[in-house]
Formats: C-alpha cells, structure tokens, sequence
C-alpha cells in the first residue's frame, strides 16, 4: 500500500514540474530560471507554497501574496500525472517498460496542455522524444542484450509522419506540421504495429469529440481544433491496452 501511495506521490511532484514546462517553454523561458514565484505578482514562492495539490487547496486556489486566483489546471496536471504514475506502476510494476512510458507520457501531458493553449507543439519535445528513443534503445541494446530492431522503427517513423504529411497535402494544410513531427517520433518510439493503432484511434476520437463541439455549437466549422490532445490520448490507450484491442479486433472479424 505505501508504495503505491510513494509513486502517486512522486507523480504529484513531477507534475507540478510539468506545469513549469508547460507555462515557460511556449514562452521561450528558462524552465530552471528564474525560481518558481506568482506569475502575477512575480513573488517567490516558498516551500510550502509548491507542496502539490495540498498547497493549493489549503490556499484555497489563491496566490499567498497577492490573493490571484490560481488556474485548476496547475490542480489537474499534477493529479493526472501522478494517475499516469500509478497506473503504469501497477500494469508494468518497477521495470524498464515503465520507465519508458512514464518519460513518453510525461512528454505527451506537456504536449496536450500547449497544444490546446497555443495550437503549437514545440520542436524542444520533438527532439527529446528522439533522443530518448536512441538512448532507451542504446541502454537495451548494450546492457540487456536486446537486438535493435532497425526495420520496425523506421516503419513506425515512415507510417507515423508519413501518414499524417499525405493527410496535410491533401487537405491543404488541415494538419499541422507539429502533428506530423509528433507522430514521427512517437513512431520511431513504439513501432509501427502501435502508431497504426494510435493514428486511427487519434482520427475516431478526433472526430467524436469535434462532433460534440459542433453539435453543442462551442466550436464552428471555422475554429481550429488541436489534433495534439487526441494524439496524446490515443498514444495512452495504446501503451495499456494494445493487446486487448487487436484481440478484440480480431475475435470481431473471425465472427463476421
């Protein structure tokens, strides 16, 4: 039981990490200077003031110092990224594979934030999913004598970026160049079996969640809607229940 409560815990802090990232690296600020203070009112903050979640809601979702209101979303990545946490702890336990998804994971909450902020995803994350690939690859290839399979990545690459730059050409521009990057890199990271399965969940949420925005009219056929959150969502249904999908998927034909 505490070790469970120790990884929830570990997640509230990372994502109160997260949160930095996501505020400062759209605005091109250091992410390790200046220290953590009010964005307000520019006061440092004390220790106590960047305890996760408990800090907030004894605060009552205000600044300490100058009584602005703190946004909920600081509240809501911190406790989904210590959800990701301890649901990853308890699929794949204490082990390589978790470490690896809880990087990637971590990477796609940034992701999911800025993008629906800004409609950007910043080329910084592109280009540590990369480098993080090579260096997990790397680290299984030399210390757990895993064979590096140069086939599967590059389909995974090919399939992931491919598939969505067709999708802008032919939609004039309908996708956007970070969405292509992003699916570059997340299928050079989990191959080309997964990126196949996150591509046509991204596009089936994608287009059930745009349904509702049009039908409840908070969003016109004019607004732009970030594909980065459907992405990040499906990159996550993938990482836990791949296996239960194709299983799913293939009982489903063979009784057709």
């Amino acid at each position: 039981m505490y070790i469970y409560l120790i990884v929830f815990f570990t997640g509230l802090i990372i994502g109160s990490f997260l949160n930095v990232c996501i505020y400062r690296i759209p605005l091109e600020q250091s992410i390790v200077s200046p220290s953590s203070h009010c964005f307000h009112c520019k006061t440092p903050l004390s220790l106590w003031d960047l305890i996760p979640v408990f800090s907030l809601i004894f605060l009552k979702g205000k600044c300490r110092y100058c009584k602005t209101k703190i946004s909920p979303r600081y509240l809501v990545v911190e406790i989904l990224t210590g959800i990701i946490f301890l649901l990853l702890f308890l699929k794949f336990g204490l082990s390589i594979e978790y470490f690896f998804y809880l990087v990637l994971l971590c990477i796609l909450i940034c992701v999911t934030f800025i993008d629906y902020d800004y409609k950007i995803i910043p080329d910084e994350f592109i280009l540590l999913g990369f480098g993080y690939g090579l260096i997990y690859r790397l680290i299984m290839y030399v210390f757990m004598k895993e064979s590096i399979d140069t086939i599967n990545i590059l389909l995974g690459f090919l399939i992931g970026g491919g598939f969505f730059l067709l999708i802008a050409i032919v939609s004039n521009g309908g996708m956007g160049g970070g969405d292509i990057k992003l699916m570059a890199m997340l299928g050079f990271l989990l191959g080309w079996k997964k990126i196949v399965l996150i591509s046509f969940l991204s596009f089936a949420i994608g287009s059930i969640f745009s349904m509702g925005l049009l039908l409840t009219k908070i969003k016109t056929r004019k607004d732009s809607i970030p594909f980065g959150p459907f992405i990040s969502l499906s990159t996550a249904i993938a990482i836990f229940h791949y296996e239960d999908i194709i299983y799913w998927y293939l009982n489903f034909i063979y009784s057709m």
